[in-house]
């Protein structure tokens, strides 16, 4: 561990309203153009590119492309976390921003099946492919952002900044698709629990073009960036690893594996609470695999109602991983949300109250699990491969928690004849999962940044909770 800095501190490197503004910014679009795919795969997608006389084939066929950008995420968690242990964090953010932003402008102006066939279908794979690959490099870079650039203390309060975009960019989001379909003519006769035919054939394109301007913003913001301390320390001192990827597998394995697994429940609950929801909520009571039967615009603004606590509690949930810790905090939370896949289908049996109880209950619960990670899986690597450990961990577990929770999720609720209880106990049994890797696990509250080892108390007191002076004078106003 680096002795003390001694002498006047050294200038801040990034204002800490910048900090927390790019690792913000960034996050927000990029789960903005990540979820506007997920609330078209249930509206749009399965009529305009998965045609098939079976409406649950389509809808699977179209959450099965939803998946696919969750395997390309660990892709994109190597390559831009090589990028980002090699050259450095605001290039490789610029670069994986743009990408996204690029993908999800060429959804909006793709060719329906109508028109191009299957080529159409296979464009679209496409572009989910690449969304997933830049949103793989994403999350990471925005974390340690805000971590390495943290005063003394506030560590995890600054790595739930970048969480919150994902709560702020759903809500942006489905908020743009409600307006829309709110000024769209709506269809005579038309179920209420579809969208109209003019919706279906042109409005749900513009939220996939207005992330252009929303990118543009982001790759300003995230333009006046400069490297972390922490970072440059790292790359003066001589090192950066050439292979960081082999570095991680071979010497922080152990990480690995407990950091994607850790993650499982957070992936699980969130996308059961967006992406499936959404279906279950609006299939009609008398269809073939019985729903909720509420219209589009009802659930949905019910949906963000529920979100809005999901922001609140993500910010919430730092200061109290910083008091008590972050696996403690986990620890508990984690068992909560083993006792709410339990209670789920008594507390939709209540009625709308219920209904509504558990989607402020679920995206609680949410904000809790997912504030902490910002600063978690970053903790669990030194610098020289914290981009390339904690993407891998973060995207990884996403193949085994998100990409295949809404296809399963169907297939549990049609197995379930229309009620969810199959579902909710998916749930409690990946939580269950979530908790060993918890219980097994260290605590990082202490950890130092600069150099991967925990913290001596004598060091702490003099460079502060992340080990490195350098690092807290960076983030000064």
């Amino acid at each position: 561990m680096p002795a003390p800095a001694s002498g006047p501190s050294p200038a801040p490197v990034n204002p800490r309203s910048r900090v927390l503004v790019a690792s913000l910014m960034g996050t927000t679009i990029e789960f903005y153009d990540f979820y506007i795919y997920a609330t078209a795969a249930v509206l749009v997608f399965p009529k305009l590119f998965f045609p098939s006389s079976d409406p649950t084939t389509a809808l699977l066929s179209s959450f099965a492309v939803f998946g696919a950008a969750m395997v390309a995420r660990p892709i994109g968690a190597v390559f831009f976390g090589h990028l980002g242990d090699r050259l450095g964090r605001k290039k490789t953010l610029v670069i994986s921003l743009l990408t996204m932003g690029i993908a999800t402008f060429l959804i909006g102006v793709l060719p329906t099946y109508a028109q191009a066939g299957w080529v159409a279908t296979a464009l679209l794979v496409l572009m989910r492919i690449a969304q997933g690959f830049a949103l793989g490099g994403e999350w990471s870079g925005a974390a340690l952002v805000a971590t390495e650039n943290a005063p003394r203390g506030k560590r995890a309060l600054y790595g739930t900044f970048p969480q919150l975009g994902a709560p702020l960019g759903f809500i942006i989001g489905n908020g743009l698709f409600l307006v829309i379909g709110a000024l769209l003519p709506s269809t005579a006769g038309a179920d209420p629990t579809q969208p109209s035919d003019a919706f279906v054939d042109w409005g749900w394109r513009i939220p996939f073009l207005f992330s252009a301007v929303m990118v543009a913003i982001g790759l300003w913001v995230r333009s006046r960036l400069v490297e972390s301390a922490v970072f440059a320390k790292t790359r003066e001192t001589g090192k950066v690893r050439k292979l960081p990827l082999a570095t991680v597998v071979q010497g922080h394995w152990k990480q690995l594996v407990l950091g994607t697994f850790i993650m499982l429940a957070t992936y699980v609950l969130f996308y059961l609470m967006t992406t499936f929801s959404l279906s279950y909520g609006r299939a009609a009571e008398d269809a073939a695999v019985p729903g909720l039967g509420y219209s589009y615009t009802t659930f949905v603004l019910m949906m963000i109602f529920g979100v809005l606590f999901f922001a609140a509690f993500t910010l919430v949930s730092g200061p109290l991983a910083d008091k008590y810790g972050r696996r403690t905090t986990l620890i508990w939370i984690t068992a909560a949300i083993v006792v709410f896949g339990l209670v789920w289908v008594p507390l939709i049996g209540l009625g709308t109250l219920g209904v509504l109880l558990w989607l402020v209950l679920g995206f609680t619960l949410m904000g809790m699990t997912f504030g902490p990670m910002g600063a978690l899986l970053p903790e669990l690597f030194p610098t020289s491969v914290r981009y390339t450990g904690s993407g891998i961990a973060y995207n990884v577990s996403s193949i085994l928690g998100a990409a295949v929770a809404p296809f399963i999720a169907v297939a549990l609720w049609e197995a379930g004849d229309g009620s969810p209880w199959l579902v909710g106990l998916y749930l409690s049994a990946m939580a269950v999962l979530t908790l060993i890797a918890l219980l097994l696990g260290k605590e990082t509250k202490d950890v130092s940044l600069d150099d991967g080892e925990a913290a001596t108390p004598d060091a702490e007191a003099d460079t502060g909770a992340d080990g490195s002076r350098a690092a807290v004078a960076s983030s000064a106003p």
